[in-house]
């Protein structure tokens, strides 16, 4: 049996915990088979992001036709872009695949790194929302995407309509940052969704972003429907945030694996 394949378009975590070795975890975790495009190398760890370096957008491009072209996939999951140039060639080649596109808009790191050129954003509204089957923005992304700012549970469904004006086929507004149980909106403009879960008091949630929106992509490359793939990828990645541990001096990473130490005790 060939499991689901899933690729991740993003860049490196060199402190494992965000980023394509993230990616690659979730989908291991959920039981797909995880393939990735590198678009940047990062210097990180928990204390935050100490350089990043973006691939050319021809080594990207050769990446994903190796991969598409020969081996396929079910779902394709994007993250860290960097600059106009990979947002636009990135949205061109997942326009073109015949699989589902999971869009996490990476602005900035869990310790408030740029990881966005302003100068892409532009082409983030335009080229690589519209080709999103789900967009997957934090409260700081829907700011940088759309002006909107949301305090309370009720602006949520305000921040949903502006992003999904630019395209995307559901949006995925994600309320962890606001007080409270964490919640996050579903909505494609018509039927809405809303997942709550228990907000656990554990800082070491690095990585978060990357995990849900790769978990998002491995349910639909299983053949879930957005709902039912965002709503397992919402448990998976509470049970992460539960299980996150100390790594480092600063934020450490959720827990990837949380469901196979279950397993063994």
């Amino acid at each position: 049996m060939i499991p689901p394949r899933v690729l991740t378009v993003a860049g490196s975590d060199s402190g494992g915990g965000a980023g394509i070795q993230a990616d690659l975890k979730t989908m291991l975790a959920l039981g797909v088979h995880g393939m990735s495009v590198i678009t940047a190398v990062t210097a990180q760890n928990s204390l935050g992001v100490q350089g990043a370096w973006e691939l050319p957008v021809a080594a990207v491009r050769a990446q994903y036709r190796s991969v598409v072209d020969d081996i396929g996939v079910q779902a394709v999951k994007t993250g860290m872009l960097a600059s106009a140039e990979l947002v636009e060639a990135v949205a061109e080649l997942i326009s073109g695949t015949d699989a589902p596109a999971v869009v996490d808009p990476v602005g900035v790191s869990k310790h408030g790194d740029p990881l966005l050129a302003a100068s892409a954003l532009d082409s983030v509204r335009t080229r690589l929302l519209p080709a999103a089957t789900v967009a997957t923005p934090n409260l700081d992304e829907v700011v940088q995407l759309t002006g909107v700012r949301v305090g309370a549970e009720d602006d949520l469904r305000r921040a949903a309509a502006a992003v999904l004006a630019y395209g995307p086929r559901w949006v995925l507004i994600k309320g962890g940052h606001l007080p409270g149980e964490a919640v996050d909106l579903l909505t494609d403009g018509s039927a809405e969704h809303w997942l709550r879960a228990p907000r656990h008091d554990n800082r070491h949630t690095h990585g978060t972003g990357c995990t849900l929106a790769s978990a998002i992509a491995s349910g639909l490359a299983k053949g879930r429907s957005v709902p039912e793939a965002v709503i397992a990828a919402k448990e998976y990645v509470t049970g992460a945030i539960a299980a996150g541990f100390a790594l480092g001096g600063g934020i450490g990473p959720v827990d990837h694996g949380w469901r196979f130490r279950e397993i063994r005790e």
